[in-house]
């Protein structure tokens, strides 16, 4: 199945590494994160892929002019001033009739196969990947000038939020009518009013790379050589 990656984006809170490269071209070990995540797909056997940029799209383009793997790899500027949702309205042409979509700032280790056979059942005109955001905060217990007790956060205690892994029929442009709006915005509350978004809840790993500290820990990671997204032929 294609592959769409939204890659556009200004990357402004990590902006000590995206003054020069966007934000989906910041290295985790030696190559890029979106890097990391075309690896992921196609590891499963998706390697055509559609890569919505924006800013610094050149810097994009220059690095997959010599690319050492046989994917189909198609890169479309679609400018600055584009919300997620524009993008995908402006990759209107390079669309297939069914495709994934996810962001270019995020990894997961999310069964691809599982998600497919949800999207196939359920007639969905999306799908998205519901995961468990990584903890962030310990919680304490105060009583005057008195730590009473102190625990480590329970990802389970933060609910579901968006993790991006979607499957889409290209009927999905018709909730987008406007560049400048958010895909996560009225296209999203759309498809969950006429009961058209369907959900794979994730319980696996997964992580974002928003912030300096998530790269960090993303790095930290893949130093340890036991990496969640990297799969073993």
């Amino acid at each position: 199945m294609q592959v769409v990656i939204l890659a556009g984006g200004l990357g402004t809170r990590l902006s000590e590494e995206t003054d020069f490269i966007p934000k989906p071209m910041v290295k985790i070990g030696p190559e890029p994160i979106l890097v990391h995540l075309m690896r992921y797909f196609a590891s499963f056997g998706h390697s055509k892929f559609v890569i919505a940029a924006g800013y610094k799209h050149e810097v994009i383009s220059d690095y997959f002019q010599d690319f050492d793997e046989s994917w189909d790899i198609k890169i479309v500027n679609t400018g600055l001033g584009a919300s997620t949702g524009g993008r995908i309205l402006l990759l209107e042409e390079h669309l297939e009739e069914n495709f994934m979509l996810t962001y270019g700032d995020g990894l997961g280790d999310v069964d691809l196969p599982k998600l497919e056979a949800a999207f196939n059942e359920r007639k969905y005109i999306a799908l998205v990947t519901a995961v468990r955001p990584p903890a962030r905060f310990g919680s304490l217990r105060v009583e005057a000038d008195l730590v009473t007790s102190f625990n480590e956060k329970n990802p389970q205690d933060e609910g579901w939020i968006n993790g991006g892994f979607f499957i889409c029929n290209k009927s999905v442009l018709k909730y987008i009518t406007d560049l400048e709006e958010p895909f996560e915005g009225k296209p999203i509350s759309g498809l969950v009013k006429d009961r058209m978004l369907g959900v794979h809840q994730h319980t696996g790993w997964w992580h974002p790379m928003d912030t300096l500290r998530d790269k960090r820990q993303l790095e930290e990671i893949w130093e340890s050589g036991s990496i969640p997204w990297v799969r073993l032929a």
